[in-house]
């Protein structure tokens, strides 16, 4: 895709050490992923690359907001969110990502395209369950919020009797 062009990064001209580049990830980047999940995002991705004389060492983190919509009130909010990767790029006879942690690169390959990982890493740092934060602590007032409370099961005493055997098995529980 080159559309992802702007995610290589070509390691060959590099000197061996470190080097940082950093990616602001927007809407538009996941839609190219056909991820909608999420309403916008802004994310900024750091990508510490390590350069050594036989592989690289690639750290990737994210921080910054998604808004999402509240599984249970379906309000959209910011959630804040952050997350790191890590990566080894090794290079041998042929590509090879099979491990999670490891790449390995045909001998001779000259750049790296880390938009998957970008990715990835931002997808997996979204928590599965997103509730609104005035949910969790009680101020937010919703329709759906009324709804939910006024089909909520309601307590109630249990006034039948217990027969009398099931009655003698619970001091089983409390006798020692």
């Amino acid at each position: 895709m080159r559309k992802l062009k702007e995610y290589d990064i070509s390691f060959a001209g590099l000197k061996q050490g470190r080097h940082q580049f950093v990616y602001e990830i927007d809407k538009a980047f996941l839609q190219l992923f056909n991820f909608d999940e999420v309403n916008d995002i802004h994310q900024q991705v750091i990508v510490d690359l390590d350069k050594k004389s036989n592989l690289l060492e690639l750290h990737f983190h994210n921080r910054g907001t998604v808004n999402v919509n509240c599984d249970v009130s379906n309000e959209p909010f910011d959630l804040a969110v952050e997350g790191t990767l890590f990566l080894v790029v090794k290079f041998g006879e042929e590509y090879n990502d099979d491990d999670e942690e490891i790449l390995i690169l045909p001998h001779g390959e000259y750049q790296l395209n880390v938009a998957q990982y970008i990715y990835e890493l931002i997808v997996l740092s979204i928590p599965a369950k997103r509730v609104h934060p005035d949910v969790l602590n009680g101020t937010m007032h919703s329709v759906v919020l009324d709804k939910l409370e006024a089909l909520a099961p309601k307590e109630h005493h249990n006034t039948m009797t217990i027969d009398p055997r099931w009655e003698s098995l619970k001091n089983l529980i409390t006798d020692k």
